[in-house]
């Protein structure tokens, strides 16, 4: 194989400024189908192209591709002011034009890359791009509000936030200090909190971040539009799903912290896309992973999924290439796939190919929650019963901002992520458990999970979350997804209601997707609580502006289950004649 690279080619966007764009063309004579990446990591990294999540790009080249990479507007090489998401639309379309007029170029162009590589794919295809073919966010979200910044019940996902911006300040910083600007302490209390998180999460308000703000002044118009508003809308594009006509393959974990955002923007292109192109053209490809890298190998401190859990064994590069080739070369001989969906099933630990998700014989089944009203920690009484519950109880416990729960695994960035051990938060009063029986049979989960909890709070405003755990016969308590529901944003993350301390309200958690068996001799738990930190910010009890205040109170926190009060665990069961092994 063999190609040559053109590099820094400056290409022009509409108001003038161009960004820094790197080419890598086959020999040959062309002119070449086209697959652009754009990144605000540097498109020079070798990690870019190296990271094992994203496909081969000297495969592309090889198999007759032209790859294209662009450091985004104020990133790296590209001038400019770096603003996450707002530029990413226009910008994409003015190179999508350029390359469309270029003589190596066939006119036909995909995009491809994870995670904000991703959001420029979205944010360019809800725009008017023909040269646009096909899209492949991998690990990646089309609602910027519901992840990867704040989450589906309202609350902030500071873990992500905080991360990421301190991160990002710390290479605006770089730049501006290489060009004579900017201070050079904050590059120490940047640093310092990149190696010490609870120098980063822990001092409140929220907002006092001013080494973050002073070099990235994003992070405090995030931190000033908590509801889903004009300013969350314009990152959404999946809101304008009818001006998207392009299929997308979509990879993701079921630990990855934009997993719910990656199956729901493939459930609304399927239902709702504005092409049969871009209903029929979608595919979806998810695995026991989570976001950092290093974390794709399906192996974690507590849990491993074996050889044909790493995200190699998922073969990436050969998915790609064979959607791209049917997708932007229009190959319509490219062998297809029988099924539009492919999941590795937990429990089971073994990849099974599906017609579409939700999987068509999903039955969503009701585990009330039961007990005498001490299920506090995972040695109570709480339990979870498919039968009606008889008797009313309600099981009591206190929220103190002040000590949280803290985050053990899950859909985390930079904490531990993945199918972490719950035993050490299951031991606190804090947290309420119900759980199954012993299991005789397996049962398999795969689906959408959701939580209605019957309710009350002595605070105006309070949270409540949700973990689904597999107890294995070994005691270990195994995560498998999560959420949490802002009592304020109950009924819309546009128009928040605080709630009458003492009063029940019912509110609906969405705790995530998954896929697993249960096996026999496991149990099924629900853990219900208050705070998952820094996976989540910390409410602080008053009903007031939460990012800028420095004295949370304490909430006595309630949860009503019986006959007048139906608190349920909504699972997705996959019942099949040949019961999985």
């Amino acid at each position: 194989m063999s190609f040559t690279v053109d590099v820094d080619v400056a290409v022009p966007m509409r108001d003038g400024i161009t960004l820094a764009t790197n080419v890598w063309r086959p020999d040959g004579p062309g002119p070449f189908p086209v697959l652009l990446i754009r990144t605000p990591y540097g498109k020079d990294d070798a990690g870019t192209f190296g990271n094992p999540k994203l496909p081969d790009v000297f495969a592309f080249v090889a198999a007759g591709y032209a790859v294209v990479a662009q450091d985004v507007r104020g990133t790296s090489r590209s001038p400019g002011t770096f603003v996450p998401g707002v530029h990413e639309g226009r910008d994409g379309a003015d190179t999508l034009t350029w390359l469309a007029e270029q003589p190596w170029c066939d006119g036909d162009v995909g995009m491809w890359g994870g995670s904000y590589m991703g959001f420029t794919q979205w944010l360019t295809a809800a725009r008017d791009t023909p040269a646009l073919r096909a899209i492949a966010p991998v690990m990646s979200s089309a609602d910027l509000y519901r992840a990867p910044w704040y989450s589906p019940g309202g609350a902030l996902s500071q873990d992500i936030v905080l991360t990421w911006s301190t991160l990002s300040a710390l290479r605006n910083l770089q730049r501006d200090l290489a060009e004579g600007r900017g201070d050079p302490t904050d590059a120490s209390v940047l640093l310092s909190g990149v190696d010490d998180p609870r120098l980063l999460h822990d001092p409140l308000p929220l907002t006092g971040r001013d080494a973050v703000t002073r070099t990235l002044p994003w992070l405090g118009d995030v931190l000033g539009h908590p509801e889903r508003d004009a300013f969350w809308r314009e990152v959404a594009p999946i809101e304008h799903h009818a001006g998207i006509t392009v299929p997308a393959l979509q990879i993701g974990g079921w630990y990855d912290v934009f997993i719910g955002e990656t199956v729901r923007s493939y459930t609304m292109m399927r239902r709702h896309g504005g092409s049969a192109a871009a209903r029929d053209g979608q595919r979806l490809v998810i695995g026991p992973w989570a976001h950092p890298d290093g974390a794709d190998l399906g192996t974690f401190p507590d849990r491993s999924f074996g050889r044909a859990g790493s995200i190699k064994a998922a073969d990436v590069t050969d998915e790609h290439l064979r959607f791209f080739d049917r997708w932007v070369r229009g190959h319509t001989d490219t062998p297809a796939d029988a099924h539009r969906v492919r999941i590795f099933v937990m429990g089971v630990d073994r990849w099974r190919d599906e017609q579409d998700w939700p999987l068509p014989d999903t039955r969503c089944t009701d585990f009330f929650l039961a007990g005498a009203g001490r299920a506090n920690t995972a040695a109570g009484d709480g339990g979870l019963t498919r039968e009606v519950v008889r008797e009313e109880a309600v099981d009591t416990f206190l929220y103190d901002p002040h000590r949280p729960v803290p985050t053990l695994g899950g859909t985390t960035l930079a904490a531990r992520p993945g199918p972490a051990d719950q035993t050490a938060v299951e031991a606190r009063d804090d947290v309420l458990c119900f759980t199954t029986p012993v299991l005789d049979r397996p049962v398999e989960v795969t689906g959408h999970v959701s939580l209605v909890l019957h309710v009350s709070s002595s605070a105006p405003d309070t949270d409540f979350t949700a973990k689904l755990v597999d107890v294995h016969p070994d005691g270990r308590a195994i995560l498998l997804c999560e959420g949490i529901q802002r009592a304020r944003y109950r009924n819309s993350l546009t128009e928040p209601e605080l709630v009458e301390p003492g009063t029940v309200y019912e509110l609906t958690i969405d705790v995530g997707v998954t896929s697993n068996v249960f096996l026999p001799g496991h149990r099924i738990r629900l853990e219900v609580s208050s705070s998952n930190f820094p996976r989540y910010d910390r409410n602080t009890n008053t009903g007031g502006v939460i990012a800028t205040e420095d004295t949370p109170v304490v909430a006595v926190n309630r949860v009503h289950h019986g006959p007048a009060h139906p608190s349920r665990l909504v699972l997705p069961l996959i019942e099949r004649e040949e019961a999985p092994a």
